[in-house]
């Protein structure tokens, strides 16, 4: 069993423990979820005071309707819908929230057109700077250019990528089809693609 095959069974067992009324996995449940959510929220709030009342939140909410959750095997999803609620109702008064987001469109790379081909100019990603130093740097980059994203992509992308739920979980979560949630996560990620170009052509990144 690989890592994050484990890791879901051990989510799982813990969300079976809580329904039969185990209250000593209370503090192991919390202490697993709590990293994933506040990352979550962080991104999608925009702002840390956001993310930790909008984590706190979250987390509360999911004990308090623990008998909600029929099927343990979903409770990675459940907590993440719930998150997303939580986010929603924040940012809408927030004094934090941006006045304006930037469009998708001026995230998006730049074409040059061949003949009737379209070339992305984007660059090479195969050459990622092995350096541990320079990993974090594109770490940091790669979270700023997600805190960018207008909300729509940036749910799609945290859900999908980071937090590797399925595309039938995440239109779940997001109350949209699973043809929208590839469309938006295809669309997304080339935008990050955009965003991290720079980077990836400057010293910092080694192209």
């Amino acid at each position: 069993m690989d890592i994050k095959a484990a890791e879901r069974d051990g989510e799982v067992g813990l969300a079976r423990r809580l329904i039969d009324g185990d209250t000593g996995a209370f503090d192991a449940f919390v202490a697993h979820f709590r990293t994933k959510v506040f990352q979550y929220t962080w991104l999608m709030c925009g702002h840390r005071e956001d993310a930790e009342e909008v984590s706190q939140e979250t987390l509360l909410k999911v004990f308090q309707n623990l008998n909600q959750l029929r099927e343990p095997e979903r409770v990675r999803p459940w907590v993440f819908r719930i998150a997303r609620n939580e986010c929603l109702m924040k940012r809408r008064k927030s004094v934090f929230a941006p006045a304006q987001e930037l469009s998708l469109e001026e995230l998006m790379p730049a074409r040059n057109h061949e003949g009737n081909a379209v070339k992305l100019e984007i660059a090479d990603w195969s050459k990622l700077p092995e350096n541990e130093m320079l990993r974090k740097e594109m770490t940091n980059a790669l979270t700023r250019a997600i805190a960018e994203l207008p909300e729509t992509y940036r749910s799609v992308i945290l859900l999908r990528d980071m937090e590797e739920l399925s595309t039938h979980d995440t239109a779940q979560i997001l109350d949209i089809n699973e043809d929208t949630v590839k469309t938006r996560l295809h669309r997304g990620r080339l935008a990050l693609r955009k965003s991290l170009d720079s980077w990836l052509r400057g010293s910092n990144g080694q192209l």
